[in-house]
């Protein structure tokens, strides 16, 4: 029978606070919230998480279990954590429930830890629900929905805005396409109901899933999990679940509780490097794409990659980050015998023909002329005729399951395995090999790509008995591979691309920023303006190219993170107007930081017969910034929107920085309507604000 746990104390008393409030009122009620902790998890309550053991379910007989506690800790960033335990006696499971609370968010979230503290086996444990709460409203009036989001599928429509709204007995029920957290669904979701509404955040870099019900009149069933897991533990075992993070927030529109996700995400679970928040960069590549059969950077040389950075340093176009993308490792640049970046994985070693120094001669130019250096990696996926394949066949796993057996070295194929990050030697090798060729090269961004769906992988490979051990082992070894790295470079920054935005979920978040969010067609702007309004809804920070430099591809690519992939030896650009494009994005970058409101409503927004618009809002200075794009067959020349987060009795100056007229009018007229005009399609408007 499902366990639902009732969050009546959170609803009423704890959603009362707004994000605007926090800084002066939070304190009574992050003690409520602390309270609610304290009554939820204490001995003899049903704690918010389920699970069945032999096939009982956990509500039956967790208070007959050893119960005990830890003293809370409470960190300078008013973050409190505590831990409970329940213990079976008799077979030796204990459950740990690692808790958090977050005292300027009034936020908490938790991770379920199950391990074996006795000699022998444990029963079966199954049907595990991380999270399992219902949100209860007293109110008459309102309407229960779910917003949620696509998550990527290199589609113009990736990350687009969605919401079902809830009839009694509805339910929803979502997960990722085959083992990358963020492909195809999205582990972040809102549900609203009559008096509030909770953002709801999942960590778990592979299958997670989520079921969203409407079991009565009056409440939300939610539950938080894994796909796949019915398992017995070995004496000394231990297993995790997803963390699931818990937002609450009260407000008419759902961007006022995403936009308090988006703030906990930078203050809570943002990379840092160097001690200090992860700066999101302005990059360039190296003149990206040659010739084909040349493809990414199979071609490049290190001398002609060093003429690059001097010619960037001529125009006065210098990047914070230059970007080496694929193919710099042995055997990529084959292509007379069909090799390239992609069926070359596994081959990693610097390849010494086009950089005879290795890559930290492109590096020393790089640093310079006072810029960081990228370099791409896929270290998971490894094909199966390449050097490492051949060197630790023992650490791979197969697709299907069994024995893997490497290719010969010189038979060329598509085929791959994945490195058994569950496996400690395996993870220990590939750590270290990889920590190596960060240091030799020194380079200062690492970039992890990964082009394989992994399911299979980890299903095949479970033990009989043992469903879901394999992708536990792995998930929680790829936090292992990526916390090392962050430790012997305490300056690095990990870049996240998982082909294209496909492992976003909190955990990757934590420790990674997305500088190429999808594998859309490149630099085409409908494609990327969508995925900009759709993704910002959610996460502060992501990135992607462009490769035009007029006003309306350039700023439909514009996020907290960009990309100019500029071909600057080509007469086709116009250094004044790559000038100018790159100084409109240090003035807006640092608002994509701050409160994001969609203007022009949510849902599809592929059509090339619509206006997009957004708006970024600082509430500290009451200044923002304003784009807004008529694409090509819209034929409205002006749209009406409604500025948010604005002070109704204060006056605002705005300015059409194309035309530079200015405009003065009160908070309260622009969240009534300010109206945008456009005379011609296939353009694009840019507004910067600020108090009179």
């Amino acid at each position: 029978m499902k366990r639902i746990l009732t969050l009546i104390v959170l609803a009423t008393v704890c959603w009362s606070t707004s994000l605007a409030q926090t800084s002066m009122q939070m304190t009574g009620s992050d003690q409520l919230c602390e309270k609610w902790i304290g009554k939820h998890f204490a001995k003899g309550s049903i704690p918010p998480f389920s699970f069945t053991y032999d096939g009982i379910p956990s509500e039956s007989f967790l208070k007959k279990w050893k119960y005990s506690r830890t003293a809370p800790i409470v960190s300078e960033n008013g973050e409190t954590q505590r831990s409970f335990f329940w213990t079976d006696r008799s077979s030796g499971l204990q459950v740990e429930c690692r808790v958090k609370s977050f005292s300027d968010f009034n936020a908490m979230e938790w991770v379920l830890f199950f391990r074996n503290v006795s000699d022998s086996n444990t029963g079966t444990i199954a049907d595990v629900k991380a999270a399992d709460i219902r949100l209860k409203s007293s109110a008459s009036e309102g309407g229960w929905s779910l917003f949620h989001a696509k998550g990527s599928e290199a589609s113009k429509s990736d990350f687009m805005a969605m919401t079902k709204e809830y009839s009694v007995g509805d339910t929803l029920t979502m997960m990722p396409y085959l083992g990358r957290s963020s492909s195809g669904s999205f582990p972040y979701f809102n549900v609203k109901t009559p008096s509030g509404g909770m953002v709801f955040a999942i960590g778990w870099t592979g299958t997670w899933r989520a079921d969203i019900i409407r079991p009565s009149e009056d409440s939300f069933s939610v539950s938080t999990g894994l796909k796949n897991l019915s398992t017995y533990l070995r004496p000394g075992e231990e297993i995790r679940t997803p963390l699931t993070a818990m937002i609450p927030w009260q407000g008419e529109d759902r961007m006022d509780g995403q936009n308090i996700l988006r703030q906990f995400i930078l203050r809570h679970h943002y990379p840092r490097a160097g001690g200090h928040p992860v700066q999101p960069p302005i990059c360039s590549g190296f003149n990206y794409g040659d010739p084909y059969p040349c493809n990414e950077y199979t071609c490049l040389t290190a001398e002609y990659a060093k003429a690059l950075v001097h010619r960037y340093e001529e125009f006065n176009l210098l990047p914070e980050v230059f970007w080496l993308d694929a193919g710099w490792y042995k055997k990529a640049a084959d292509w007379k015998n069909g090799y390239n970046w992609a069926n070359a994985v596994g081959n990693w070693e610097v390849d010494r023909n086009r950089f005879p120094a290795g890559l930290g001669e492109v590096a020393d130019a790089v640093h310079e002329a006072g810029c960081k250096l990228m370099v791409w990696f896929e270290p998971e996926r490894v094909v199966k005729d390449s050097d490492w394949a051949y060197e630790h066949p023992e650490y791979m796993l197969l697709a299907g399951g069994g024995k893997p057996v490497p290719h010969a070295i010189d038979r060329k194929t598509q085929d791959s395995f994945l490195v058994n990050l569950g496996d400690e030697d395996a993870n220990r090798w590939m750590r270290e090999n990889v920590a190596r060729l960060i240091r030799e090269n020194r380079i200062d961004y690492y970039r992890q790509d990964y082009n394989v769906d992994p399911e299979w992988f980890w299903y095949s490979n479970d033990e009989p008995g043992r469903n879901g051990i394999c992708e536990i082992r792995y998930i929680t070894g790829l936090y292992r591979f990526w916390d090392y790295l962050l430790s012997e470079f305490p300056d690095l920054v990990i870049d996240n691309c998982a082909g294209g935005g496909r492992r976003l979920d909190l955990e990757a978040t934590s420790r990674s920023i997305p500088l190429w969010r999808t594998d859309y067609n490149y630099g085409e702007p409908i494609g990327y303006q969508c995925h900009t309004y759709g993704l910002s809804q959610w996460l502060p920070v992501s990135g992607t190219c462009l490769t035009r430099s007029d006003a309306f591809s350039t700023r439909s690519s514009f996020n907290a993170a960009v990309t100019f992939n500029w071909k600057i030896t080509s007469a086709d650009f116009n250094i004044l107007e790559m000038h100018k494009r790159m100084a409109e994005f240090h003035d807006i970058r640092p608002y994509f930081l701050e409160d994001f409101y969609p203007l022009t409503g949510y849902g599809d927004t592929t059509s090339d017969e619509i206006w997009l618009a957004y708006q970024l809002n600082r509430k500290s200075d009451g200044t923002g910034r304003i784009l807004a794009f008529r694409r090509s067959d819209c034929k409205e020349d002006r749209i009406v929107v409604s500025l948010r987060g604005l002070d109704p009795s204060a006056t605002y100056v705005l300015v059409n920085q194309d035309t530079m007229e200015e405009y003065e009018k009160t908070g309260k007229e622009l969240s009534e309507g300010f109206e945008l005009i456009l005379p011609s399609a296939g353009s694009s408007l840019f507004f910067k604000y600020r108090l009179k």
